[in-house]
């Protein structure tokens, strides 16, 4: 077993875990939203599948309205009209012209559209106050082409590209199976939201920000309640957990004579590392239940927040072979203080805004056990070993996404 590892070691190691195949399903669009794609996709047609409009106007030949203006209009006889679904079934002639509207195709032989608003209409005429111009024309295949990929193995579905689909002619899509993942908690002190709170007891505030955290990661949360300090109990529980790609436990992975989740670890499983140099959740621990990756959180509300975050999140993002990183570090100006510790990298949170710029603010207290921190910060501040940031230093952020 390896110890008090780098933040970096700690997440390799956990990364190197993320093996697992999770298998494919096939959904209609509908089902699909803010699922990962499991292959690549190319288009099925060209959009637009002809030159079409991208005005309401009129459709005519550039060559007849050269020098039209309010003083000296053009005057063109109005063959028809193309609705979009509609097109004109004729040809444009000299000084002719077809009433189009946005999405409609262009007609034959005409090359140039004029806006309805530099038009008058006059009964089987109208007037034109402009040029007609080719620049409101959209060619064909200016969005789509047929054959070409457009959507990736590994790209989140997001509303965009959900309509990028449609778009291209998809009525299903492929999409990787969600990582299951089971949330166990565990102390003496820990009941249930809505029991009667005992002297010393604390709600499970764990298991339903690690439920969040996970569904917003892609995952689909199994929640196996919570069990007390007793190492059969803890070992009943997790061989009665069923098939799992990650099993998050929250609690028990401290040095304490009841943290017992590391000890049924090290007997029945096998303990990869436990500890790393950063604050909060030092007492990290990553382990191996048989095939089955463990991640041992921390018990403190905060501690598992941020240890999911940073480690959690990356495992499922690369399970799902995600092609977009699990958080995006930025640079940001601090308002205030924040501080460091000795021989650790620090997760502060703060509260990120645009105020000419990047800025960062502390949220306050900055215990572990302040779950407030968590719910309305909505960035980590990041500073290296033995550094504190003063008021106007640049620091470095990750925004959690979760936060809104």
């Amino acid at each position: 077993m390896r110890t008090n590892l780098s933040v970096e070691e700690a997440l390799a190691l956990v990364l190197a875990e993320a093996k697992g195949e999770l298998g494919v399903e096939e959904l209609p669009l509908w089902e699909a939203y803010g699922r990962v794609l499991a292959e690549d996709l190319a288009s099925l047609v060209d959009h637009p599948d002809q030159d079409d409009t991208a005005i309401d106007g009129y459709a005519c030949r550039e060559g007849d309205t050269l020098g039209a203006s309010p003083e000296t209009p053009v005057r063109l006889r109005v063959i028809g009209e193309a609705p979009a679904g509609r097109p004109f079934a004729g040809r444009v002639g000299e000084k002719e012209a077809v009433a189009v509207y946005t999405g409609a195709p262009i007609p034959q032989g005409a090359n140039a559209v004029v806006r309805v608003e530099d038009t008058r209409r006059e009964g089987e005429y109208v007037l034109l106050f402009a040029p007609a111009s080719p620049k409101d024309i959209r060619p064909k295949g200016d969005d789509l082409r047929r054959g070409e990929v457009y959507l990736s193995r590994g790209d989140l579905l997001t509303p965009g590209r959900l309509g990028l689909a449609a778009a291209m002619g998809y009525p299903r899509l492929k999409v990787f199976r969600r990582p299951r993942v089971g949330i166990l908690s565990t102390g003496d002190e820990v009941v249930e939201p809505g029991e009667a709170l005992p002297f010393g007891g604390v709600y499970n505030s764990n298991a339903y920000s690690l439920l969040g955290l996970v569904l917003e990661a892609g995952g689909e949360p199994v929640l196996l309640g919570k069990v007390p300090d007793r190492p059969e109990e803890v070992l009943a529980r997790l061989e009665r957990a069923g098939p799992l790609d990650l099993l998050l436990t929250s609690g028990g992975v401290s040095m304490g004579a009841y943290d017992v989740v590391r000890r049924v670890l090290e007997e029945r499983g096998e303990v990869v590392f436990w500890k790393v140099k950063q604050q909060p959740g030092g007492p990290l621990l990553l382990a191996r239940l048989g095939e089955l990756p463990v991640l041992g959180l921390p018990g403190n509300p905060v501690s598992s927040m941020v240890t999911f975050f940073l480690y959690g999140r990356p495992f499922l993002f690369r399970l799902q072979e995600r092609t977009d990183p699990p958080y995006r570090p930025l640079k940001a100006k601090a308002l205030t203080p924040f501080k460091g510790a000795k021989g650790k990298k620090v997760f502060r949170r703060g509260v990120l805004a645009f105020e000419e710029g990047l800025v960062v603010r502390t949220t306050g207290n900055q215990s572990s056990g302040v779950l407030r921190s968590m719910a309305f910060g909505n960035a980590l501040v990041v500073l290296p070993p033995d550094q504190d940031a003063q008021a106007g230093a640049e620091v470095e952020v990750i925004p959690l996404t979760f936060v809104l």
